[in-house]
């Protein structure tokens, strides 16, 4: 059966393309597919990643995440709620048509959509206006102190492709709509899609059109995106060379792959936590009737006392895992050694508390988790359900592949869930405004799916977005942070430490972000 999977994945992976002498073509695989080209339908890493080969933003990050020049080569704040970007000239779209201000404008207003995805990068944008084909305004309701951070997050489409193929608004991936730009794409980027076979491979090829070739660092010149579930054979596919480059080698292979490929790691701005319904009247998927177990937070810090993290660490994530108590990586703006405090394991506290709040016997309910979306993420929740069962907790896990489990619990159809966030703006305000703000316009709880309401952490969050003295800002955060951990919103369990496999002919800058940045991929 191994040599029939890594057979079939052989045709699948190479003798794709018939490549010059001069080509490098990269082949690359992790867990889960891409879901969506729409570049502003579902916000999620490997999809934004993805997207970012073909779309590009006013604003990049170099390799140090320090901004820089995109498709805006200036920018400057004309006032504290205007800010002018300068466009780059002569840029090309994948068709050849010319990238102007309109597109800008255009995209701007496709992100502020109803069914956008990104409104936690827009939440302070009232506008856009071109000024002449290359210069573009934006209008902030309010002074923001993270716009430029913000920016990098929102890629351009072109105005008249999308009017075109009649996706002016962006897809609504929650609802499962299907679009022309779920599948398809167009942008001003290094690559273009060549071809999407969903769940089995995608294919970009290089630009040859592209602004930035001159100076691009790598030599790529073929991606080819394979989503393999299996840890197994990801692995053996790398072993045996059919495989370049593995975004998420399993920790428990990587021991092995040391001794023959190249293994490069370092911390994620990335936590992974627990979530719960606690707005509901009645808990749904439990045998408790009449109430919601959630709401009380005594429950909510019984279930946190059960978990023993450096157990997870050890046995679960091989030590690829940084246990914290806070819902931000330290590398994120605003981390507090204060808010990495965890809680500590101790199941008789776990079992006064459920008495305490009325639950002596426990009670059942079912944890939705996905099983190709984070390092070990099904394993995880096992390890979690294995430990509630010890303070008398009767937990079914439910998992399932991120293309549906997003949708899912995006509909709030969970009572609790595993999720891992993420920080692109390396900034506080994006993880408290999306988690666990009230859910509101502009962003506001775009990913809270307990739907967590706290007036007093409502004030601190709307504080930090326009608040310009970073050391006012910072102590505000700080109290956002305790107050997060007070009130147990979630249960953070540990920031992801990133190990990259790749053949020893391939050389990549490890990013805290997780994202293969293609535009630097050299191949001896």
């Amino acid at each position: 059966m191994r040599h029939f999977v890594i057979a079939s994945l052989i045709v699948a992976v190479t003798g794709l393309t018939m490549l010059t002498a001069d080509a490098k073509s990269l082949r690359w695989a992790s867990q889960g597919d891409i879901l969506t080209f729409d570049p502003h339908s579902q916000n999620e890493g490997l999809n934004n990643t993805a997207n970012s080969y073909v779309y590009e933003p006013l604003i990049n990050y170099n390799e140090k995440f320090e901004l820089e020049p995109a498709l805006a080569v200036t920018w400057k704040q004309e006032t504290p709620l205007i800010w002018r970007f300068n466009l780059r000239k002569d840029v090309k779209w994948h068709d050849g048509s010319p990238f102007t201000a309109a597109d800008v404008v255009f995209s701007i207003e496709r992100a502020l959509a109803p069914s956008s995805n990104f409104k936690a990068y827009t939440f302070s944008i009232q506008r856009a206006v071109a000024v002449d084909p290359l210069t573009v305004l934006i209008y902030t309701v309010a002074p923001n102190p993270v716009l430029l951070r913000q920016l990098p997050e929102l890629r351009i489409m072109s105005k008249a492709w999308s009017e075109k193929n009649k996706v002016m608004q962006p897809q609504n991936f929650v609802q499962r709509e299907e679009t022309f730009a779920a599948r398809n794409a167009m942008g001003t980027g290094p690559y273009m899609l060549k071809s999407r076979e969903v769940d089995v491979r995608t294919v970009f090829v290089e630009n040859p059109s592209w602004w930035g070739k001159a100076t691009k660092k790598g030599n790529v010149t073929e991606v080819v995106y394979s989503p393999i579930k299996s840890d197994a054979t990801r692995t053996a596919a790398l072993l045996s060379g059919e495989l370049d480059f593995v975004l998420d080698p399993p920790p428990q292979d990587l021991a092995r792959l040391r001794q023959t490929v190249k293994v490069v790691e370092g911390a994620e701005s990335r936590t992974i936590f627990l979530g719960f319904d606690q707005m509901r009247d009645e808990l749904q998927y439990s045998d408790v009737k009449g109430k919601n177990p959630f709401k009380d937070v005594r429950v909510r810090q019984a279930l946190y006392h059960a978990i023993e993290i450096n157990a997870i660490q050890r046995a679960v994530m091989r030590g690829s895992s940084d246990p914290t108590g806070a819902i931000i990586a330290p590398q994120v703006n605003g981390w507090t050694k204060e808010a990495h405090q965890r809680l500590p394991v101790d199941q008789k506290k776990a079992r006064e508390l459920l008495a305490q709040a009325g639950y002596p016997n426990g009670f059942s309910f079912t944890l939705d988790c996905p099983n190709n979306r984070y390092i070990n993420d099904e394993e995880i929740c096992k390890a979690i359900v294995t430990m509630w069962a010890q303070i008398g907790l009767k937990v079914s896990l439910n998992a399932m592949p991120r293309a549906t489990y997003f949708p899912k619990i995006q509909k709030f159809d969970t009572s609790a869930y595993l999720l891992g966030w993420g920080v692109p703006t390396f900034d506080a305000l994006y993880s408290v405004q999306s988690l666990a703000r009230t859910i509101g316009k502009d962003g506001d709880g775009n990913f809270n799916l307990g739907r967590v309401s706290n007036p007093a952490f409502d004030k601190l969050v709307d504080a930090m977005k326009s608040e310009m003295d970073p050391k006012k800002r910072n102590q505000v955060i700080a109290e956002a942070l305790m107050l997060h951990n007070k009130e147990v919103m979630h249960i953070p369990l540990h920031n992801q430490v990133i190990p990259w496999a790749m053949r020893k002919n391939v050389s990549v800058v490890h990013r805290a972000d997780n994202r293969l940045e293609m535009r630097w991929v050299k191949i001896d």
